[in-house]
């Protein structure tokens, strides 16, 4: 641990203090800011010595040009950056999936993973995927099958949904499928496992499964 300008003439509680302040990130007098990042992309200093940056992103259909700390994941940039509340931090580890949301028509974590790593990018957050008015067919599924309670989880769940249901498509495998050069077949076992990194706290797993399959078996529903 750096003390800075450390003596041995320094009391206990001064020292206690030092050591308090560096674990906290906070500057004492005396003692030189560090981690401050330079890199020939930045456009700026952010605030606590933080480098800024210019992304370029799509979201929900409609260009979006942010001045953003590199630092910032994908989800904070969403929700306190461009308020798009739906996409919700749960764990902030990428281990409950509340935070998936579709990039370029994949899924991921938007927690685990920073806005400037996607530049140009096509982002999809529940908002862009349906309105009350006009739901996607999922989120219709999830109201008419009960597959949610407290609803925290819900946006990451369809998100996700969307995502599995697409990789069913494009016949991609997961860890249960029998034969990963054949067509998935579409079962609960199967989207069971593609769901697994969704979490649902209530335990409304059957019923986000029964929604899945409703939307999977309609016409089209795959696409």
């Amino acid at each position: 641990m750096n003390f800075c300008q450390w003596s041995p003439a320094m009391s206990r509680r001064e020292l206690l203090l030092a050591g308090s302040a560096g674990a906290a990130g906070v500057a004492l007098p005396g003692c030189a800011a560090s981690g401050t990042g330079t890199g020939p992309a930045s456009s700026g200093a952010a605030p606590e010595g933080g480098v800024t940056q210019a992304v370029n992103l799509t979201v929900n259909g409609q260009a979006q040009r942010l001045e953003l700390d590199t630092r910032t994941t994908l989800l904070d940039a969403l929700r306190e950056h461009l308020q798009l509340g739906g996409t919700k931090k749960g764990c902030d580890h990428g281990q409950c999936g509340a935070c998936t949301v579709l990039v370029d028509g994949r899924r991921i974590n938007a927690c685990l993973t920073l806005a400037v790593m996607h530049e140009g990018a096509q982002v999809t957050t529940i908002e862009g995927l349906g309105t009350p008015a006009r739901m996607h067919p999922l989120q219709a599924a999830f109201v008419k099958h009960d597959g949610y309670q407290c609803g925290y989880c819900t946006p990451g769940q369809i998100c996700s949904a969307v995502g599995a249901l697409d990789e069913l498509r494009r016949g991609v495998p997961s860890h249960v499928s029998g034969d990963i050069t054949a067509q998935p077949l579409l079962s609960a076992e199967e989207l069971r496992e593609r769901m697994s990194g969704n979490i649902c706290r209530c335990g409304a797993y059957s019923n986000i499964v029964d929604a899945i399959t409703e939307v999977a078996q309609a016409p089209g529903g795959r696409t």
